[in-house]
């Protein structure tokens, strides 16, 4: 398989553009992005999402799946964990003001 030209960091950069519509915060500093693992073939995304329950889940899976294959150039899959997310994994939890 050919070396990627693309890295982690120009991923999640062009994932920062992803915003959750209720906490208007995009989906990198929230934390809702896991992990990327760029040696799978497709690259693969592991997301969790704010509630479990989340009423814009598919809107958001398919805006994070678009941007990370416009940022890629290659495929990307993207799984949602059945992780509960918390504010402790956002870059920094004081954005939410509380």
């Amino acid at each position: 398989m050919a070396e990627r030209q693309v890295s982690e960091d120009t991923i999640r950069e062009a994932l920062r553009s992803v915003m959750d519509p209720e906490l208007h915060l995009d989906v990198v500093t929230l934390g809702l992005i896991r992990e990327i693992d760029m040696e799978a073939s497709p690259i693969a995304l592991k997301m969790v999402l704010t509630t479990p329950f989340c009423p814009f889940a598919p809107w958001m899976v398919k805006q994070v799946h678009e941007a990370a294959e416009k940022a890629a150039g290659s495929p990307v899959k993207v799984e949602v964990l059945h992780q509960q997310w918390h504010p402790e994994m956002m870059e920094d939890p004081s954005l939410l003001g509380f």
